[in-house]
C-alpha cells in the first residue's frame, strides 16, 4: 500500500489499511518508529468516557437498596 504526503504534511490512509485496523472517522492512531526506523500505525482503543451520553437517563434516580434487589434477582436467575 503507498500513499502520497500533501505539502501540508498530510497523509490518506489507504481504504485496505483503514478496514484492516478497523478505522473510521475520528479514530486516533499512534506513530511509533521501531528499531528498524520503520514507523509503525497503532489504533488506539476508545476510551470509555466517548460513550458519555449514548443511554439515556433512568426515569428516575435508583437507591442502593433497588440496585442490591435487582442484583440478587438477577443472580437467583
Amino acid at each position: 500500500m503507498i500513499a502520497s504526503m500533501t505539502s501540508k504534511g498530510q497523509i490518506t490512509v489507504p481504504v485496505e489499511a483503514r478496514r484492516r485496523l478497523g478505522l473510521h472517522p475520528g479514530s486516533r492512531v499512534d506513530f511509533v518508529v521501531n528499531e528498524q526506523d520503520h514507523l509503525e500505525m497503532i489504533p488506539i482503543a476508545d476510551s470509555i468516557q466517548r460513550l458519555k451520553g449514548m443511554v439515556p437517563k433512568p426515569a428516575r434516580a435508583l437507591s442502593l437498596e433497588d440496585m442490591d434487589q435487582a442484583i440478587a434477582e438477577g443472580a437467583r436467575r
